[in-house]
């Protein structure tokens, strides 16, 4: 069977147009930024030869829990300015191997490129969140301007955090009932970040980097980016309101109760009042 041209897949364009659109909002300059989106086989044979590998790169984490898995994800060093120009160059097709500890290479990341220095906190995260719901299929990891500045400026305790989010925007509550996790500063780019990162990630789908960046997971995404979305939102409204001189009036616990029975959604336990 003739294959499709790679660049047909509706993965990778998905990966284009969203990489495009995180540099376009300015939350992942330079090389900031990753995203990992888990294939089927299904998907991917249309269009490659999945028996043929390209190399293999050695992973310094045991992978054992995503064997023979197949991953879209961003090149380690690549600007997201530059995915839609050049998609072989920025992106690579991944299938993790039998033993748990490389990945084989299938396409992209053209002339010696590698993945995101964050495969670890990536793949562990895609352990933890498959266990919670085998339908997640998107990590993502963006510097979302103003939780950014929030991390510096507001108490980085889970609860108050939480909390003040879904007292800035009436939606948050209903995107995100379970909360924000909230993980100590850490090296980027080290399993320590990505074992931190994956303990929060049982219980949370969005969680804060102090002074670098937010976590996301979800089923595809729309829904990723919709959950850093709207907590992006929340905390530039809270930017506002703090230029403005603070809180004068909010939505109380007894709203957020009803807004959380009029959606069908069950707030962390312990976070309303």
């Amino acid at each position: 069977m003739k294959k499709i041209a790679i660049l047909e897949a509706p993965f990778v364009k998905e990966m284009m147009a969203t990489t495009t659109n995180l540099y376009r909002l300015g939350w992942d300059e330079r090389n900031g930024g990753n995203i990992s989106y888990l294939l089927t086989e299904e998907e991917v044979t249309p269009f490659l030869d999945v028996t043929d590998s390209l190399r293999t790169i050695p992973m310094q984490f045991d992978g054992s829990g995503l064997v023979g898995r197949y991953f879209i994800v961003t090149g380690s060093g690549k600007y997201f300015k530059n995915v839609a120009m050049a998609p072989s160059e920025n992106l690579g097709i991944l299938r993790v191997t039998k033993d748990g500890k490389a990945v084989e290479l299938l396409w992209g990341l053209d002339d010696g490129g590698v993945p995101t220095s964050e495969l670890p906190a990536h793949f562990m995260t895609h352990i933890s969140r498959l266990k919670i719901d085998p339908e997640n299929r998107i990590v993502m990891h963006n510097h979302a301007s103003h939780l950014l500045a929030m991390t510096f400026t507001h108490e980085l305790d889970e609860k108050k955090f939480t909390r003040t989010l879904w007292q800035m925007c009436t939606e948050c509550l209903v995107v995100f009932p379970e909360g924000v996790g909230i993980i100590p500063w850490l090296v980027p780019g080290t399993n320590e970040i990505g074992l931190a990162t994956a303990e929060k990630m049982n219980e949370f789908r969005l969680v804060l980097w102090p002074h670098h960046g937010i976590y996301g997971a979800g089923r595809d995404m729309d829904e990723v980016f919709g959950l850093i979305e709207t907590a992006e939102k929340a905390a530039e409204i809270y930017t506002y309101v703090q230029a403005q001189g603070g809180v004068k009036q909010t939505i109380n616990d007894e709203q957020l109760s009803d807004l959380a029975k009029a959606f069908g959604v069950t707030p962390r336990l312990g976070y309303l009042n």
